[in-house]
């Protein structure tokens, strides 16, 4: 009996992998793909809170780490433009985001090798500068994802695809860090960092494998302009995107959420390992933790966007996560956190359901890449500077105290999507198959 029930759940998990629930214009084979991709980035997602951690290990001050989310910023502020107009220009963006994640990925395959080579402030140097160069194509992934996600999905599948995506993301990191932290355990430093980060790394070749196969319409070919100075086509280019008025008024309110999770990023990892003082065992159950929740998640907020609609759940997230740093600051015992990390993975899970589908639905659907990569710029400004002033506060009043001013500006974006007016208009979307 206990077989055959066996046998039952794992036909009904086959089903819905292979089976979604989407409209009969897209193509099934897509969203298999993109699911099957997902488990390739689960497995290096299960490396990503750990880097931090290891630079921490090694002695890395507040700011080298803090380094690790700024960098990525700053290339993205300098360059997303520019690959926002390069990717457009492109006849198709998949291949450019396959291989560009490919690159990403394989830099933890770099941080687990330089170990052999230097140590010390050596060490860290060297690390930074392989995250340093993964900048260029960190900055490409983050233009293509949603991209592709949204000419994958189409307007109506968004929650539906990325709910199937990060839930099985979510599985495969919880399932991979369950290992890491018994590696993290048992070897001594720095091999148990070097093993997990060349193990975790394999990742990226299963995401290139497949998602290099995802099929999207082409961009319509670039429309013939007249030469015209630089800063003319620039002012242009910005009124464009200014005068839509529901994409800039979205933005600018994430841009205020994201940076009160920005101003955060490098604080949680040196809270944990010096302040509360948390072995690696207990890192691994708070990323574990915060992980499973977000599958729970994800079909929760996913449900609750079809019965309350899209703004309910942007509120109800955003005031959820905005506790999440406070709540921390407040204690230093590990099991807290760890209840703490359950909720809060909960809550994080819609708002990057929310998030995405709320700026993709603003865009209009033949100028994607050009509006996302201005989108991103924006975001990247606050990854630049809120994780310095966090890092840079922290050295002045402690970190619990710069954890709370995190809240703070979360809770100040909460309030902001709160007052926005839902009237506005939204651009039309072409959702022909070109």
């Amino acid at each position: 009996m206990d077989n055959r029930k066996g046998i039952i759940i794992s036909v009904n998990l086959i089903r819905w992998f292979s089976h979604p629930n989407i409209p009969p214009s897209l193509d099934r084979k897509n969203f298999v793909y993109v699911q099957v991709d997902a488990i390739g980035i689960g497995l290096a997602n299960a490396a990503s809170p750990f880097l931090p951690v290891f630079l921490a290990r090694l002695g890395g001050t507040n700011i080298q780490i803090s380094l690790l989310t700024t960098m990525p910023a700053i290339t993205g502020l300098l360059f997303a433009l520019i690959a926002g107009r390069m990717l457009q220009r492109q006849k198709n963006v998949v291949p450019w985001f396959s291989f560009a994640r490919l690159l990403v990925v394989s830099s933890y395959a770099l941080t687990g090798i330089v170990p052999f080579f230097f140590s010390g402030d050596q060490l860290i140097t060297a690390i930074l500068f392989i995250w340093a160069a993964a900048t260029l194509p960190q900055t490409i992934v983050a233009i293509c994802f949603s991209v592709v996600m949204n000419a994958v999905a189409g307007p109506s599948s968004r929650f539906e695809l990325m709910t199937r995506r990060w839930s099985i993301m979510g599985v495969t990191s919880s399932t991979m860090i369950i290992i890491v932290g018994q590696v993290l355990n048992n070897i001594g430093f720095p091999f148990n960092y070097q093993i997990i980060f060349m193990f975790l790394s394999i990742g990226g070749l299963i995401s290139f494998l497949f998602s290099s196969r995802i099929r999207i319409p082409d961009n319509p070919p670039p429309v013939p302009t007249s030469r015209m100075p630089i800063n003319t086509r620039i002012n242009a280019y910005l009124k464009d995107i200014w005068s839509n008025k529901p994409f800039r008024s979205f933005i600018l309110r994430r841009f205020v959420f994201l940076s009160g999770a920005a101003f955060a990023a490098p604080l949680f990892p040196l809270y944990y390992v010096r302040e509360v003082n948390a072995s690696d065992g207990w890192i691994s159950a708070y990323t574990m933790a915060a992980t499973l929740s977000l599958i729970v998640g994800y079909f929760f907020w996913s449900n609750q966007s079809r019965r309350r609609g899209p703004h309910a759940v942007l509120l109800w997230t955003t005031l959820g996560v905005s506790a999440y740093p406070a709540l921390v600051a407040l204690t230093t015992q590990d099991w807290v956190i760890l209840i703490v990390s359950l909720f809060s993975g909960i809550f994080q899970s819609g708002v990057d359901l929310i998030f995405f589908d709320e700026l993709m639905r603003r865009i209009p659907d033949d100028r994607s890449a050009i509006f996302v990569s201005f989108a991103h710029s924006i975001q990247f400004l606050s990854t630049i500077f809120s994780p310095l002033i966090g890092s840079a506060l922290a050295n002045v009043i402690g970190i619990s105290a710069a954890l709370l001013i995190s809240a703070g500006l979360r809770l100040t974006g909460f309030i902001l999507f709160y007052f926005e007016d839902r009237r506005v208009q939204f651009p039309s979307i072409n959702i022909s198959m070109r």
